[in-house]
């Protein structure tokens, strides 16, 4: 029976324009116990590097094209953890020195000393190996981070982030959607974050929160002057996040105007400020979200296609609470745990009654009303567990008021916060609609909502409206 086959001592890539020199070091190399890969000059030594990934790269320093000293530096980004040793002759030895100084590991000179030059090689796998440990370790521990703040541990949110792991290394353009509160800027956050791009700076814009002349000053800048009160100079959330990323929330309220720079700044990577004729270009990555049916935009003519495809190059879409319902027990422990600690209290945790009714409520307004449900029952919680009782009105309806009041039986002060509640809960929690819907004013549900003691409430006279 023949010995098992030992696994080689390192991936070894020579670059030398002579054949016999080539061939001489493979031979040389293989014996020792390396796998050896060769190339002609430093172009064919390109398109081998993210092939092999090599430990070493043992290259001449003097070859026609691309020589070594700009093979290394190209082959530095493509295989951080390769090293690269040189070769020069011995009258050369100036321009090995300096080789070292811009980032080989070491150099040998020529005619080569078998015996250095294997002692050489055998340091800079050995380096090579704790370069790719160190680099493991560190992306290991950044991907424990970028989910810290992510709860969940069902299957939907397991494939999740397991879709965000996998593109967030690449430059593509992502599209997150999802419900409002579901938590599309934490998962921005966590592509960012796990991205080669997470020492550079992650600029977030709301694009619902300004004005269309505003907006596009926001994103590209403006030169002083360009419109009233343009006093100076200013740069856009793109230069702010050159080499970064940049996060586009609510992306499908930009006006069509200011989706034409935006589009062409997709296509090209550059833009020109507001009011000024120098082209811009930075490198920046776009992450856009929204709570909205782009596509439906598209189809009704108010997002254009072409942004569209550009923007939604990988589609990430974030299930609401209500399809995820394993997540909320642990999302309202991760929440009690914080609120807890904020106000500094000691509570065990919630009582059956109270977990029951979290599993069970559908939760329209996601993660975030979910958040708000556990902050204020922190707040007014004085037992050891969380109850019923402290649950808002619209999560934890009170005794003798459970789901669709009878009729008759019920009295106008139950049916009004049924018609007032399950309204809100069918706008997604928005009291301009729900007003609308019921012919109040808003000022009205708002004082309701305080009365009930349910989130979106604040004090005040009460509108008869």
């Amino acid at each position: 029976m023949p010995p098992p086959k030992m696994p080689p001592r390192g991936r070894i890539l020579i670059v030398d324009d002579e054949a016999n020199a080539r061939a001489a070091l493979a031979e040389i190399l293989h014996d020792e116990g390396y796998t050896a890969e060769t190339a002609a000059d430093g172009f064919k030594a390109l398109g081998k590097l993210t092939e092999l990934d090599p430990d070493v790269v043992l290259t001449d320093l003097k070859m026609p094209g691309l020589d070594g000293l700009a093979l290394m530096e190209k082959g530095h980004a493509a295989c951080p953890a390769t090293m690269f040793v040189v070769m020069t002759a011995f009258g050369s030895i100036g321009n090995a020195v300096e080789a070292v100084k811009r980032g080989a590991e070491n150099y040998v000179t020529k005619p080569l000393d078998t015996e250095v030059l294997l002692a050489v090689v055998a340091r800079a796998v050995e380096k090579s190996r704790l370069v790719r440990e160190n680099l493991s370790l560190r992306a290991r521990l950044r991907d424990r981070n970028v989910f810290d703040h992510i709860v969940g541990d069902g299957p939907r949110m397991r494939e999740l982030l397991e879709l965000v792991a996998q593109v967030a290394p690449s430059r593509a353009s992502v599209l997150i959607t999802g419900e409002s509160g579901t938590g599309k800027e934490l998962i921005a956050g966590a592509i960012h974050k796990a991205s080669p791009r997470s020492r550079a700076p992650l600029v977030r814009l709301n694009c619902a929160a300004l004005a269309e002349g505003l907006l596009e000053s926001e994103l590209f800048g403006h030169e002083r002057g360009a419109f009233t009160g343009a006093i100076a100079r200013r740069d856009g959330r793109f230069q702010q996040a050159h080499g970064g990323t940049l996060f586009l929330d609510e992306v499908s309220e930009i006006p069509q105007a200011t989706q034409v720079k935006l589009l062409r700044f997709l296509q090209e990577r550059s833009f020109e400020r507001v009011g000024g004729n120098e082209t811009m270009r930075v490198d920046v990555r776009i992450l856009a979200a929204t709570n909205r049916d782009l596509r439906a935009l598209v189809d009704a003519g108010r997002f254009r296609e072409d942004l569209f495809y550009r923007l939604n190059v990988v589609s990430v879409e974030i299930p609401p609470l209500r399809d995820r319902r394993t997540d909320v027990p642990t999302l309202a422990a991760f929440f009690l745990k914080r609120y807890a600690e904020e106000n500094g209290k000691a509570i065990d945790g919630f009582d059956e009654d109270a977990l029951e009714q979290l599993e069970n409520h559908p939760w329209p307004g996601n993660v975030r009303e979910l958040e708000n449900a556990i902050e204020r029952a922190v707040v007014l919680c004085d037992e050891p567990r969380i109850g019923r009782s402290h649950l808002p009105v619209g999560v934890a309806p009170r005794p003798g008021f459970e789901g669709t009041p009878e009729v008759p039986g019920a009295s106008l002060r139950d049916l009004e916060r049924w018609a007032i509640l399950k309204t809100l809960e069918g706008c997604a929690g928005s009291t301009s609609k729900a007003a609308a819907v019921l012919g109040i004013s808003t000022r009205k549900i708002q004082y309701k909502l305080h009365e009930y003691g349910a989130p979106g409430g604040e004090p005040g006279p009460e509108d008869e409206t």
